[in-house]
């Protein structure tokens, strides 16, 4: 190489050094310019915080806006193309004159996790069309998502998710947003308030590996081409429950990592093939519509770390497969139907910290061997029977075990004792035995609920552990722990909440000690089932501000009403001995919810302030006392009210007409008073009211009104006896007899009651509800009066009995179907008895004596299979009694007074009494139709009387041959054509 060749590569390749190692580009004047200004726009908080604003200035070396955090530039051009703003503490808003749009060059803009409020996304985004990252999320904008949205073409990623629905899109569909987002990667419209359906339009965006639409309230079913996007990781539409669909057969390569369709109306089985979503780690399907058995092959998703199939309606065994995912952390199969033994290998995964299996109905033993790292295990409400055995494992981290409502037997495992960071211990609803020492759970140095309540166990408390060094509970559940006296180291504790000492044998009064314990921490005191006798104090004002519920039912407490205070919602001191007036300072309860005060000797008239808790009150029970006066009309206003007895008292007058106002009223109980009015028709357009008992009054006048009174939907149970009722039966008022879905409900074993969201509170699992209360009555059944302390959802009964009730009973009765009691007994009835009451096939009393019916006991009845009562003495009736079925076990009282009434229950013998009575055919007009087929098989019946094989040839010769030989031979009087001699 010659030296003129030599020199000129030394120039070329310096000068290329120093190309290389110049410095870049400083940020263009503009762009600082705007993002000085748009600093400017924001309100700078007084408290410290990362604010990358604050390196924002053109002090000293800070000139460079590419040298500002959060700012990125390009490296040629010196351009801003970044911002990322995210968590910076902004406080203010942005309008559409804002700097931002200046900057037209940005491709990056991230203003996540501020406080931009309020403000709207301004259209001016529309300017940023080079945008291909845009993350709003967070940042407390509201408003109209803006059409110009969608002409930012570059855009790959798009996240405006927020919590409270502040961003709306109404007047741009979803479909229009995205349309024109052909390159988007990443869509999050979480919280954002959507209302429409999901377009077919996201199944084409074939580079989308993020979709999350969680509750945006979208309906309508969801398309089954998303699942089939080949590139998409994360897919999560839950919190949408009018969102529809099913899970594909996914039989394509995937590469989902995340899934979550919880809480929406996705329903049908799981699929086998879901085994085959080998990359999932997130499985989330919890409160949908699901059915059938959880696949095996889910065993297969090896890289699982959460599976949450709880709220849906799986049956069958878990799966054994389930086992083999060692990477699962978490765990929640609560709320379904499973049963069989929970499988070894899952409850020992050596990952899983958090295992919920409540609610199930699960039975067998358990066994804990292995190291796990559990932190919370929950298997309460289901068949468990035990053990529940831990074997030599050390469950350092366990802080919640819940074996609660199971039938798990035997002693409780000294092995718990050893879980050294326990907080939570529940075994209540058990049928744990033996006796137990209460300084074995002073071990657990970090317990603060504890409950043991319902089981076999006796438990022992010692003098020395009132000492005032012990760990403070929350929670204590004693229930049924053969308890004589409040434990004494109760009086340590000043951070109850919750007390339960109910069903034990609590004597004397209540310790004066217990006035200074928890006193403004205690929320639920439960003493209820003890032997109580009253409190030390008097006045009684209880010392607990923050007392919520207070259930001192069943004990003997003597004296007058305790005051509880204002904070009160749930106050239950019925069965017990109270005595006097209720106190005026009861008005002060203005959030009362539920006031049972039943079965108790109060007197007195009502105060006239009771509507200043109307508002909430939902259950009055004041059942059984010896109230007096009228129920002054203003304290019934409120709209809350589910449920008012006021049945064995002393009233009187009118019922207040603003009872009529009371859209919640499920229950109504006025009997054994002295209300003196006339039927209340104007209750009827009361959609909730199931229950109306007017017994033993003097309520009075006919029961004809108009058309449009004649409602009562939902009337189930009515009893109007021992009135003065007059006219004909008010059949009318069941037209719109709904008692047939009741038939259809039979496996409902619910109870009449009035429900409440208090709960125990931090209890994990364990769905116990502290203030529940249940509707009880008193109603005359199969011949004796009788006190339902429950009363189920489906009994219908209809109680006219003791009024002067005239006229026939009409055929129409027969459309009362799912009725269960009917008494029409002691009125001044006539005609016939319908046999249209064979229709009502649930039918268990039927009482229609001392009336003036006459004809015959109809046929048709012995097709109530489930009567047990039934009376029709002292009628007119006459003719044979019907045979066979329940007519065979009624004894001569259900048809004494009849003088012409005949039968071999009877001392009056009917004529060919010998001859078992033919049954009736399925119709009369089948009867006449002269069938050969049909009545040879009536010969069969008539057969069984001499033999079943004689039968069944008499019956093949009547179907050749005319019978009327055979009618006189076995002397049989033919169907229809009976009579009868005076």
């Amino acid at each position: 190489m010659g030296l003129s060749s030599l020199s000129l590569f030394i120039f070329i390749f310096t000068a290329l050094c120093s190309l290389t190692h110049s410095s870049p580009p400083m940020c263009h004047g503009d762009d600082s310019s705007a993002l000085l200004q748009f600093k400017q726009s924001f309100f700078t908080p007084v408290y410290t915080c990362q604010l990358k604003l604050a390196s924002w200035t053109l002090e000293l070396n800070k000139s460079d806006c590419c040298s500002w955090d959060g700012v990125e530039c390009d490296d040629n051009t010196g351009r801003v193309i970044g911002l990322d703003l995210s968590s910076s503490c902004l406080f203010g808003s942005i309008n559409s004159s804002s700097s931002l749009f200046r900057l037209v060059h940005l491709q990056r803009l991230n203003l996540a996790n501020n406080s931009l409020f309020p403000s709207s996304i301004p259209p001016q985004v529309r300017n940023l069309s080079r945008l291909t990252h845009l993350n709003l999320s967070f940042s407390n904008f509201s408003g109209e998502i803006p059409l110009e949205i969608s002409q930012l073409s570059q855009l790959s990623s798009l996240d405006l998710s927020q919590d409270y629905s502040l961003l709306e899109l109404k007047k741009a569909s979803l479909r229009t947003l995205v349309g024109n987002l052909t390159h988007l990667q990443e869509l999050d419209l979480s919280g954002v308030y959507i209302n429409s359906t999901v377009p077919n339009t996201l199944a084409k965006l074939s580079s989308l590996t993020f979709l999350s639409l969680w509750g945006c309230g979208l309906h309508g079913e969801f398309p089954i081409g998303i699942f089939k996007l080949s590139n998409l990781r994360v897919l999560n539409v839950g919190a949408n429950a009018g969102l529809t669909g099913y899970l594909p057969n996914f039989a394509w390569s995937s590469s989902l990592q995340k899934l979550c369709l919880a809480h929406t109306s996705f329903s049908g089985e799981l699929p086998a093939s879901m085994g085959n979503l080998s990359f999932l780690t997130y499985l989330s399907i919890w409160d949908c519509y699901f059915s059938g058995s959880i696949p095996s092959s889910l065993g297969n998703l090896t890289k699982l770390t959460t599976l949450r199939l709880s709220y849906n309606s799986f049956v069958g065994n878990i799966p054994h497969s389930l086992g083999n995912l060692l990477q699962l952390s978490s765990l929640k199969i609560s709320w379904t139907q499973l049963t069989g033994e929970v499988p070894f290998r899952l409850v020992n995964l050596p990952q899983l910290t958090f295992l919920d299996l409540s609610h199930n109905l699960l039975s067998g033993e358990i066994k804990f061997e292995n190291e796990t790292q559990l932190t919370v295990i929950g298997l309460n409400n289901n068949n468990l029977t035990g053990p529940i055995t831990f074997g030599p494992m050390n469950l350092t981290n366990l802080r919640v075990l819940d074996l609660a409502v199971n039938k798990i037997h035997g002693q409780i495992s000294n092995s718990i004792f050893n879980f050294k960071n326990l907080e939570f211990l529940y075994l209540f609803e058990n049928y744990f035995n033996g006796t137990l020492e209460f300084d074995e759970f002073l071990k657990l140095k970090h317990l603060s609920e504890l409950d043991i309540s319902g089981n076999q166990l006796s438990l022992l408390t010692k003098e020395t552990s009132a000492n005032a060094t012990l760990q403070k509970f929350q929670v204590l559940g004693f229930s049924s722990c053969n308890l004589s006296e409040v434990p004494n180291f109760i009086r340590s504790q000043h951070e109850l909440k919750n007390l339960n000492l109910s069903n034990n044998k609590i004597h004397g009064q209540v310790p004066e000690w217990m006035w200074n314990t928890s006193t403004t921490s205690l929320e639920v005191l439960d003493l209820s089932n003890n032997l109580l006798t009253g409190f030390s104090q008097h006045p009684i004002f209880l010392p607990w501000t923050s007392l919520q519920v207070l259930d001192l039912r069943s004990n003997f407490l003597q004296g007058s009403l305790p005051i509880p205070p204002v904070s009160t919602l749930y106050f239950f001191i019925s069965n017990n001995l109270i005595t006097g007036n209720m106190p005026e300072l009861f008005c002060n309860l203005s959030s009362l919810i539920v006031l049972d005060l039943a079965n108790n000797n109060l007197s007195g008239s009502l105060p006239r302030c009771f509507d200043n808790f109307s508002a909430s009150l939902s259950v009055l029970d004041l059942q059984r006392n010896k109230f007096q006066g009228s129920i002054p009309e203003t304290w019934i206003r409120g709209s809350q009210l589910g449920i008012i007895n006021l049945s064995q008292n002393k009233f009187q007058g009118q019922l207040p007409r603003l009872l009529a106002e009371c859209t919640m009223l499920k229950v109504l109980d006025l009997s054994d008073n002295q209300f003196n009015d006339m039927f209340p028709f104007w209750l009827g357009d009361l959609p909730n009211l199931q229950v109306l008992m007017l017994r033993s009054n003097k309520f009075n006048g006919p029961m004809e009104t108009p058309q449009t009174y004649f409602k009562f939907p939902n009337i189930h149970i009515l009893d109007i006896s021992c009135n003065d009722f007059m006219g004909k039966l008010p059949l009318r008022l069941f037209e719109n007899w709904k008692a047939k879905k009741f038939e259809d409900d039979e496996h409902m074993l619910t109870y009449i009651h009035e429900s409440s969201d208090f709960q125990k509170k931090r209890y994990w699992f364990a769905d116990v509800a502290w203030a529940a209360y249940t509707y009880s009555m008193v109603m005359t059944n199969k011949g004796n009066v009788v006190f339902y302390e429950k009363v189920q959802e489906v009994f219908t009964a209809i109680d006219f009995s003791s009024n002067r009730f005239v006229g026939e009973i009409p055929e129409s009765i027969g459309n009362l179907k799912g009725v269960q009691l009917l008494n029409l007994s002691n009125n001044a009835l006539t005609g016939h008895i319908p046999s249209s009451l064979g229709n009502l096939t649930k039918l268990e009393t039927l009482d229609l004596s001392q009336n003036n019916l006459s004809g015959e006991i109809p046929q048709q009845l012995t097709q109530l299979i489930f009567l047990e009562v039934f009376s029709v003495s002292h009628n007119n009736l006459a003719g044979p009694i019907p045979q066979g079925k329940q007519f065979d076990t009624f004894e001569n009282s259900s048809f004494e007074g009849n003088p012409r009434l005949c039968g071999r229950t009877l001392t009056r013998k009917c004529e060919n009494s010998n001859e078992p009575h033919s049954h009736p055919s399925i119709s009369q007009e089948s009867q006449d139709s002269g069938s050969p087929f049909e009545f040879g098989w009536k010969i069969v019946a008539i057969g069984y009387g001499f033999g079943f094989v004689v039968g069944v040839i008499i019956g093949q010769i009547v179907i050749a041959r005319k019978y009327d030989w055979l009618m006189k031979t076995l002397r049989i009087r033919p169907l229809g054509g009976r009579r009868h001699r005076n």
